[in-house]
C-alpha cells in the first residue's frame, strides 16, 4: 500500500529538487533571456535589469524596503492599492516595484505613487536573484497571485526575509502539475518558507492547503482586484474622458475590451448586426494585445467599415462605426465613456476571462462570455448582492440579444448599471485595510516589522 506524502516529508524531498531546479535554471537563463529579447518582449536598453542589474541607486542605504513583485499589468494593477496604502503609511519607506512584461512597463511606471522605484524582475536563476536582492536587500516582499519562483523564495528564507503572497490563485493546470510527486517536494519547500498566503477563494485555499502550505499562513482579505477601480481618474484621463464624450455627441456606444484574436470575429458580427438596427451606434474595440491590432485593421478596411485607431488623434465623425483603440493603459478611463462593456478572453475555448471589477466600478453594464476561469468567483460574489451586476453570456447569440436589450431599453440598462456599481462598492470595501491587517499580524514581532513601523 502507497503512503501519503506528509508536508514535513515532501518539504525535506523539496532541497534535492531544489537543487536541481537551481542548476537548470543556472543553465537555462542566458539563451531564455536571449530567445526573449529577439522576438522583442525584453526592452531594448533596460533589460539588464532582468539578470539583477539595476538602473537606479538603492535610496537610503541600509534602510528597510519593501518589494512589490507582479509578473504583468493586471497583478500589478491588483497590487497598485496596497502599494499606495503602503506608501501612505510609511511616506519615508523606500518601495519598489517589479514586472516582468513591456506593457505593464509602459502603464505602470506613470501610475506609482512618488518616489516609487519602478524595475524589470530578476529572472528566476541563481546569479540574477542573489544580485538583485543583495543590491536592493528588501526587508519584506510581496508576490502577486502565483508568482511561486524557488529561487527568490528560499534565497529570501534563508536571508530572513518575509514573504507574502497577495490574492493567491492557482490555476487547475498549475494545481495539477505541481501535485506530480517531483513537483510536491519543490512547492511544499517553497510554501513552508512563507508568512503569509492570502488566497481569492476557498478553492484556491484548498489548493495551497493540498501543496502543504501550512493552515496557519492561509488568511482570507478579498480580492485585490475589486480595489483596482478605487483608483481616481487622473487630469490627463477626465480631458481625454471630456474629448471622447464631445466626440460621442450622444450617440449609443458600447465597448468590447480584452479581446483577444477570434473573438474580434464575435464582435465585428454582432456589430454588424447591430448596427442593422442603430445606425448611429458606435463600437470601442479594445484589442487585448497590440500585436492583433494590424489584423483586426485589415479585417475594417476589407470589410469597407469606417473606423478610427485613438492612436491618430483623429476627430470621429458621425460616420465612423468602430473606434479601435491601439494604446495601452486607457482602459480604466474608456469604461468611464460606455453605458456597456463586454468584457474579451471569455468567449472562446481556452481563454480564462479578465478583471469585470474595473468596469463595475464605473457603472457600466457588465457582460462576458463563458469562460472566465477564475474570474468566476468574482462573478458569484456579484450575484449573490444583485444578480443583474454582470451577465454571463454562452456565445455570440446571447450576447447579441444581451446587447439589443440594453440598446432598446434605458430602464433595463440604467439597473444593470447601478446593480453593478452597487455590487462593486459592496465588494471593495476594506478590501486593502484587511489585507495591510493580515500583513501587520502575521509578521509583527519580527525585525522586519519593527524597523518598517519605525521607518513610517
Amino acid at each position: 500500500m502507497r503512503t501519503a506524502r506528509t508536508p514535513a516529508s515532501a518539504a525535506r524531498g523539496g532541497g534535492a529538487m531544489y537543487e536541481l531546479y537551481r542548476a537548470a535554471s543556472r543553465a537555462a537563463a542566458p539563451a531564455a533571456l536571449l530567445w526573449r529579447r529577439l522576438r522583442g518582449l525584453e526592452h531594448p536598453s533596460r533589460w539588464p535589469e532582468r539578470l539583477g542589474r539595476p538602473s537606479v541607486a538603492r535610496p537610503r542605504p541600509g534602510s528597510p524596503l519593501v518589494w512589490f513583485h507582479a509578473v504583468s499589468l493586471g497583478e500589478g494593477m491588483a497590487a497598485l492599492p496596497v502599494v499606495r496604502h503602503c506608501a501612505r503609511l510609511h511616506p519615508g519607506l523606500p518601495i519598489l516595484l517589479t514586472t516582468t512584461t513591456l506593457s505593464s512597463f509602459e502603464v505602470m511606471e506613470d501610475l506609482l505613487p512618488d518616489g516609487v522605484i519602478y524595475q524589470f524582475a530578476p529572472l528566476d536563476c541563481p546569479d540574477a536573484i542573489e544580485s538583485f536582492v543583495g543590491y536592493w536587500k528588501p526587508s519584506l516582499i510581496f508576490l502577486m497571485e502565483s508568482e511561486l519562483w524557488p529561487n527568490l523564495i528560499l534565497s529570501a528564507a534563508e536571508k530572513g526575509i518575509a514573504v507574502v503572497l497577495l490574492n493567491a490563485r492557482m490555476s487547475l493546470k498549475s494545481f495539477n502539475r505541481w501535485s506530480l510527486p517531483l513537483g510536491l517536494q519543490l512547492v511544499s519547500l517553497m510554501l513552508s518558507k512563507l508568512s503569509l498566503v492570502i488566497p481569492l477563494s476557498t478553492i484556491q485555499a484548498v489548493r495551497f492547503q493540498l501543496l502543504h502550505a501550512p493552515p496557519q499562513i492561509i488568511h482570507f482579505a478579498g480580492d485585490l482586484k475589486y480595489a483596482v477601480g478605487d483608483i481616481d481618474a487622473g487630469e490627463k484621463a477626465v480631458a481625454a474622458i471630456e474629448d471622447l464624450q464631445q466626440q460621442f455627441s450622444n450617440r449609443p456606444v458600447w465597448m468590447a475590451a480584452s479581446i483577444h484574436k477570434g473573438e474580434d470575429e464575435i464582435i465585428l458580427r454582432v456589430h454588424d448586426e447591430l448596427i442593422r438596427m442603430y445606425p448611429d451606434l458606435l463600437l470601442i474595440l479594445v484589442p487585448r494585445h497590440p500585436q492583433d491590432i494590424k489584423n483586426v485593421s485589415q479585417t475594417l478596411k476589407k470589410q469597407k467599415v469606417n473606423f478610427v485607431l485613438r492612436s491618430t488623434r483623429e476627430v470621429m465623425s458621425s460616420n465612423t462605426s468602430i473606434y479601435v483603440v491601439d494604446t495601452l493603459g486607457e482602459l480604466r478611463m474608456l469604461y468611464r465613456v460606455t453605458p456597456i462593456a463586454v468584457i474579451g478572453g471569455s468567449f472562446l475555448p481556452g481563454l480564462a476571462g479578465h478583471n469585470i471589477s474595473e468596469a463595475a466600478a464605473v457603472g457600466c453594464a457588465v457582460m462576458t462570455g463563458p469562460h472566465v476561469g477564475h474570474f468566476y468567483h468574482m462573478l458569484v460574489e456579484m450575484w449573490q448582492i444583485n444578480p443583474f451586476a454582470v451577465k454571463q453570456v454562452k456565445g455570440e447569440y446571447e450576447l447579441l440579444e444581451a446587447l439589443k436589450q440594453l440598446l432598446g431599453d434605458s430602464r433595463a440598462l440604467e439597473a444593470c448599471q447601478r446593480a453593478a456599481k452597487d455590487a462593486f462598492s459592496i465588494m471593495s470595501d476594506g478590501v486593502v485595510n484587511r489585507v495591510w491587517n493580515l500583513v501587520r499580524k502575521f509578521t509583527i514581532g519580527s525585525d522586519t516589522w519593527d524597523s518598517l513601523s519605525r521607518t513610517g
